[in-house]
Parts: structure tokens; sequence; C-alpha cells
């Protein structure tokens, strides 16, 4: 048998769901889409319709052929099938899982007791009709190979009773369901939901696809009930009967996209575009962009085992997404990709693609190496993964991505000193860590929301690291605030800015006491960097701080006349002016403190 897997598809109750007539809207779609000809696949399409009516002979189930897994075997399954899911979904882009509406359940609970749902029940409550349809339909499956299943109606709930009785020699390269019923509990056949808890090691990935406005479908997904597949809502005007019909869905784009994946791998061309990238200079957004990935790709080479295969992992889908966001935004303000972002790309589509390695970073200068760094060791660069690192990983990560910099390595080990130090500074005695790593992400997304972004968009000017006002009003228009690339902007921006739109922003009722503290820790952290490292002092800082504490007072005395003493609000504003206060006394009692003003004379006398 050749390489291409098997197409089996599995029909549902209505007798003209046995015919081929699914064929013809899905062969149209997989061709305009590029696919191959349906005619090129080898079909199979089992036909059982009688058999849902009554049985001939007696028949057993045919068994289970899985064994069951150990505990690591559970893990590394369950994380290898989620690496091919997140492929699949990659290729099908953005979807809607959708919550369903109530009482739609109990629709389904009657249609099934009704015909043509008879042969439905007779399914799932007799099990010589069960036996009768499985081993039907597995005297047409071949003993080895791979092959795609298609279950339409209640074949969906057949293709889930069939995974686990397979030939151990038969992989299922993709599953696809339309149409089904299998959220509603009357079609939890002989406990198929603890049977497929966990997704069964020959499956590769399953999609399930459903149809607001179709009635079998309880106008909800499956993955209430297999919490590990991917539900994919599509639209359709048609309504009721005509919504159900599997040839309203198999001529859906995104339906034949799946199947045309599973059955012929990815057609995608996008990659020929962004690889075909232009020698430019990189903006800041795209700088740090860039500086996230080599700094995560220095961490994975210093992890071991399982936490290295996890983080790796983490990584693959972290750089997919940020070429692509990036590649998105150039298109939109039709700038070319530039090469040093385009050669990351790789097809996200295949789980066996290589991972394309950033090269060694660009020489920056210490004034920008000092935001820059301070916000990569106080982010989260694989964000939205959270993954903790054993002691000395990142800072040893820092130090390479610091040497590479042409900063040496001490630069990097400084880095860290100065966050820890800055940390120290504001916890007092309570020697509560406030600041986890990553968390100046939402700090950062928390002030852009308290403030419109105006205070960032405003006030970073000259002084502002990689973090310019155009690049973050860009920044975040592209990426949101929440992203890896967008919190990176952000944060450079929170460690920057000297607006006094900053100050009101961590002063008001928006912003936690705990997200003041995050952003003043790192403008600390910056300040301790530059003694550390020798450069001259940044005395902005000192200035912003004095406007945040004066903001806070004035926000905590103009509470504290009428509020209760035990306000919540009082208790928020007295933790910030505590912050702020010892920040200013870390300052002062290190020589930090401005002592002549900028633009003071020295010939006043």
């Amino acid at each position: 048998m050749s390489d291409d897997p098997i197409l089996l598809y599995l029909h549902g109750v209505r007798e003209n769901d046995q015919e081929d007539d699914w064929k013809a809207p899905l062969a149209k779609s997989l061709a305009q889409l590029g696919y191959p000809d349906l005619d090129s696949a080898h079909v199979i399409a089992p036909k059982y319709f009688n058999a849902l009516y009554n049985w001939d002979e007696k028949q057993s189930l045919p068994p289970v052929t899985g064994r069951p897994f150990s505990r690591d075997e559970a893990k590394q399954n369950r994380r290898d099938y989620e690496r091919r899911t997140a492929a699949v979904e990659f290729r099908l882009g953005r979807h809607d899982g959708g919550t369903g509406r109530l009482g739609n359940d109990e629709v389904v609970s009657a249609l099934a007791g009704a015909l043509p749902f008879k042969q439905a029940r007779n399914y799932v409550s007799n099990p010589q009709i069960r036996a009768q349809v499985l081993n039907r339909i597995l005297s047409k499956v071949p003993k080895t190979g791979r092959i795609v299943v298609i279950g339409y109606s209640l074949g969906s709930v057949i293709a889930a009773d069939l995974l686990p009785r397979l030939p151990s020699g038969v992989e299922v390269a993709g599953m696809i369901t339309i149409g089904s019923p299998l959220s509603n509990g009357s079609f939890n056949v002989d406990r198929l939901r603890d049977e497929l808890k966990q997704p069964p090691a020959n499956l590769s990935w399953w999609v399930n696809f459903w149809n607001m406005r179709d009635p079998v479908a309880a106008h909800r997904g499956i993955a209430s009930v297999f919490p590990w597949l991917v539900d994919f809502r599509i639209d359709t005007k048609k309504t009721l009967v005509s919504a159900h019909k599997g040839a309203e869905y198999l001529s859906n784009e995104t339906v034949a996209a799946a199947v045309g994946f599973a059955l012929f791998g990815s057609q995608s061309t996008e990659l020929e575009g962004i690889n075909r990238g232009v020698n430019l200079p990189l903006d800041s957004a795209e700088q740090y962009a860039l500086l996230a990935l080599r700094y995560a790709h220095l961490v994975v080479k210093k992890l071991e085992g399982d936490q290295k295969d996890r983080y790796a992992g983490a990584l693959r889908q972290v750089q997919s997404t940020v070429v692509e966001d990036i590649r998105r935004r150039s298109s939109a303000e039709k700038r070319a990709m530039p090469s040093s972002i385009a050669r990351l790309a790789f097809d996200f589509s295949s789980p066996q693609a290589a991972l394309p390695e950033p090269a060694p970073a660009d020489s920056i200068t210490k004034e920008t190496a000092v935001v820059a760094l301070s916000v990569l060791a106080s982010e989260n660069v694989i964000r939205p993964f959270e993954i903790s690192l054993p002691k000395g990983v990142a800072e040893d990560a820092m130090r390479d991505l610091s040497a590479e910099l042409g900063l040496s390595s001490k630069f990097g080990a400084d880095v860290f000193a100065a966050a820890r130090n800055a940390r120290e500074a504001l916890s007092g005695p309570r020697a509560v860590n406030w600041l986890k790593v990553g968390a100046l992400g939402a700090a950062a997304a928390a002030v852009v929301v308290a403030t419109g972004g105006v205070a960032l968009a405003v006030g970073a000017g000259a002084g502002a690291g990689l973090a310019g006002a155009a690049v973050i009003t860009s920044g975040l228009a592209s990426f949101g605030p929440g992203g890896m690339v967008g919190g990176l902007v952000t944060a450079g921006a929170l460690v920057t800015v000297t607006s006094g739109g900053l100050a009101y922003g961590l002063a008001g009722a928006g912003t936690t006491a705990e997200t003041l503290e995050a952003i003043v820790e790192r403008r600390l952290a910056t300040v301790i960097l530059r003694q550390l490292q020798g450069m001259e002092p940044d005395e902005s800082v000192w200035r912003i701080l004095v406007d945040i504490e004066t903001s806070v007072r004035r926000q905590y005395e103009r509470l504290d006349e009428f509020s209760d003493p035990a306000s919540i609000a009082l208790k928020e504003l007295k933790h910030k002016i505590d912050t702020v206060e010892r920040a200013l006394k870390y300052l002062k009692d290190h020589d930090l403190e401005p002592t002549i003003m900028s633009d003071q004379s020295d010939d006043e006398d």
C-alpha cells in the first residue's frame, strides 16, 4: 500500500446518507484550495444503513486494541498529540469553540428518540447492532497503514467508538467529525467518554466542526466531552435539516482544508513568500522580538530532559506566532519582511519541521541594552506558556546574550544582580516577592488600559531605548499589550516613559499596588544596573518617582477624608506610597539622588 492515507467516510442515519453524494462538494472544495483531485485518493465508504435496523447473526464487539499507558507514556503521548493539534490549528486559523445554547441538549435527546433517529438509538442501546456495524466497517479497513476518518452525524459517534478498536498497525492521520451529537449524554455509548479520556496513541489529531444552526450538533461543539480535541464552529445560511447535511459541511472551505491537510499534507505557499525577506534594518518591535527569541533559544540550550522538551515545544509555537504577527503587520503597512525575521519562519503545520535558530544578535549600545535586557529579564519570553526554570539558567542565558551583543558576560550578570537589589529594596520587612517573571507584561497591559495608551505613546521619546513613541503606537495596534512582542515593547516604554500620564495611571484605582510595584521595581533596576556598569545615572527616574508619589498621595488624601478607615482602596494606595518611598530611599542612600539641576549654570557667582 502507498504512503498516502486512505479516506474512511462514515455516514449518518438517513438512507441517502450512505450514497456517495458527499464526494462532489468535498472534491470541489479541495480543488478550490489547490489540493489534488479526490479521485487520486483511496476512499472507503462502508454502507451500514440496513445494519442499524436489526442484526443478522450474533457477533462479538471488536476488542479494544490499544494497551494501557504508563504514567510517563501517557504524559508523552498527550504532549505529542498537543503538538500535532497545534499544527492543524495553525493551518485552520483562528476559530470559535462556541458555548452552546440553553435547552439544545434536550432537543437532541428528543431527536434521538424519534425517527429517523431510531437507528441512532439502536446503535447506542443494542450491543448486537453496534457489533455488527463496527465489524462491517473494520472488514473494509486495512490491517496496516494510515487512514483519515470523516464521521458525519451518527458516523461521528461510530468513528469515536471505532478509534480504540482499529488494528494496531493503523494510524489515524486525522479525524474530522461534522454535525456530531456526541456532546449529548444519550450518545455516551458503552462509557465511550471514559474510554477516550485521553487521545489514543493511534490518533494524530481530531477536529470537530459544528454549525450553530444545526440542531443535531446541539449548538455546541464536543470539547466539553473530549476536551483534548479542537472544536471549530463554521457558519452557514442554511437552517435546521439543511444545516445538518453532510454536503453543507463538506462544502465549507475550512472543513475541506482539514481534510486536505490530513490527506495530502501542507499545500501552503506562505513560507515561500516569507522567506524572500529583504535585508532591511529592524524597527524596535522587531528588535525586541529577535532579542527575545534569541534569548529563549539560549535558555533551551541550558535545559535538560522533560523541561527542555516542554520549553522547546512552547518556543516552537511562540516563534511561529511572532513571525506570523510580524508578517501580517509588514503586509498591512506595505513594508517588506526583514530577512533576519523571515529566516525564522518554518512550516508549523509539520511537527517534524526544524525550528530555525536566530543568529547571534548584533552589537547594541549599553544605553539601549539597559532597557532591553532588563525587560527581557523580567518578561516571560514564551508567553502564554509558563515554565519555571532551574536556578541560574535564565541568568546564564543572559550572560551569553550580553556577550554576543558585545557587552561582556558581566553585563548579563549585572542585569540580574540589579533586579535582585531592586526587589530587595522594595520588599522591605515583608520579604514578599510581588513580581514573578513575566508579571511586568501583565502590569504593562493594565497601565495601557488605565491610561488609554496615552502615557506610553505620548511620553516615550528620546532616551526610550528600543521603544520610541511611533513603535509603541504601532506595536500596540499590531500585537496588543498582552502578546509577547507587544508586551515587550510596552514594558520597555514603562521603564523609560517620563510622561505625567504614567503617574496618573499608576495612582488610579484601575492599577493595583502589585502592578505599581512591578513597574517601579523595573525602573529602579535600570538605575542600579547603570551604577553597576559605571554609567551616568538617569536622573529622570527620580523625577518620575516623585511624580508618582505626588499623584498617589493626592489620591490617598482625597479618599481618606471620606472613606472608612478599613477601606481596601486606602490600603492599596498606602501600599503604593510605601513602594515609592522605598525606591526613593534606595536612590538617596546610594548617592543616586539628583544634586544639581541639569540646566544650572556654572558661572552664577
